[in-house]
Parts: C-alpha cells; sequence; structure tokens
C-alpha cells in the first residue's frame, strides 16, 4: 500500500481567483500563483520532506498543474496523466457560481446537480479510482499535482466516501495535502496546508 498520497492543487489562474470554473480550458498561472508555487516547492525540498526522493510524481498535463510541478522543482521527474485532468465543466466551463444558477436555477448545487454536457460527477470519481487504486499499488510515496475539484473528489474516494463527500473539502491554490493511513484504515493527516505562504 502506499505509505503517503501528497496532493498539490496547482497555483492561482485569472480565472480561479475570479470563480471562474475552469474545466478543461488551459490558462495559465498568473504571477502570483508562479510565487506560490516556488514557495510551495520550497517547503517540499526542506525537512521532513527533503525533496521526496522515493516518490512517484505525477501531473495533470493541463498547464497550470505542470507550470506549479516545474516550479516546485519536481518537472523532470513528473509523468503527465490524463485522469488528473480537472472536471470537464462542459457548458458550464468559464461560468462563475452566480452565473451557472442563472441558467440552472437557484438551487443548483455543482455536487448534486452536476454540469450540462460536461463529465457526470460518476465519470470523475472512475477517474479518481483509477488514481487511489495506482497510489495503493505499491509501497511508496505518491506526489500529485492536479485540480482543485478533481483533487477532492480523490480524498473522498481515498476515504472510502462517495464523491459527493468532496463538497465538504475545501482546498485553496497551492495547498498541499497529505492522505495516509491511520491504524490500516485510509486517513487524512494534513488538509489544504497553505504554511509556506504565511
Amino acid at each position: 500500500m502506499a505509505a503517503r498520497i501528497l496532493l498539490v492543487r496547482h497555483g492561482r489562474t485569472e480565472w480561479s481567483a475570479a470563480g471562474r470554473h475552469t474545466g478543461h480550458t488551459d490558462v495559465p498561472l498568473v504571477d502570483d500563483g508562479r510565487r506560490t508555487a516556488k514557495l510551495l516547492g520550497a517547503r517540499l525540498h526542506r525537512a521532513p520532506w527533503d525533496g521526496l526522493p522515493g516518490a512517484e510524481v505525477c501531473t495533470s498535463p493541463l498547464a497550470r498543474a505542470r507550470e506549479t510541478c516545474e516550479l516546485a522543482g519536481f518537472g523532470t521527474r513528473a509523468t503527465r496523466w490524463d485522469a488528473l485532468r480537472e472536471w470537464d465543466y462542459g457548458d458550464y466551463e468559464g461560468l462563475t457560481s452566480a452565473q451557472i444558477t442563472e441558467r440552472a436555477g437557484p438551487d443548483w448545487f455543482l455536487w448534486r446537480d452536476g454540469v450540462a454536457g460536461g463529465e457526470p460527477l460518476s465519470a470523475v470519481a472512475a477517474r479518481a479510482d483509477e488514481v487511489v487504486a495506482w497510489a495503493r499499488s505499491a509501497d511508496r510515496d505518491v506526489l500529485l499535482f492536479a485540480h482543485g475539484h478533481l483533487l477532492r473528489v480523490l480524498a473522498a474516494r481515498w476515504l472510502g466516501y462517495g464523491p459527493e463527500f468532496a463538497a465538504r473539502l475545501r482546498l485553496d491554490p497551492a495547498s498541499l495535502s497529505v492522505l495516509d493511513w491511520a491504524y490500516g484504515t485510509p486517513a487524512v493527516q494534513r488538509w489544504n496546508d497553505t504554511g509556506h505562504l504565511d
């Protein structure tokens, strides 16, 4: 079983700062996103992480995750993996939650109602399950650079909950989270840690 899964949400983009749903649109990091990616990398290269020498590193193929990975100092070790792409928001791509509720109704809730013309939550969960199964396949650490909603679903699935549990897991840009084990049970060691940004 995996010793740990370390999750890194990419740094801030113009769309994430504006609250726009950013699925497969390849938007770059803003200057602050680049700065925080470097701070995260500096943290992961100091004790107790020491650069995670034995970890397998994977990144979403989207530019904002790849650039975060590179600026954090793991780009040469990373494998791109489509399973780590963000949720495909379909017709809601690029829209804020307020704009979506104008279309879908005031009671619209992403984690219950999903998206129009995009990827069902069950498909996001299936991709997360693929990542979890791979991570548990060997006794080594895993470091993943990806996106807010996908990583939240991955954490829910790691813990054995349905993907809608992800609604309860906030995840900020350039944050570090760690999933591991407690007495043989999947557990959260650290969540949404942004101490390196203080």
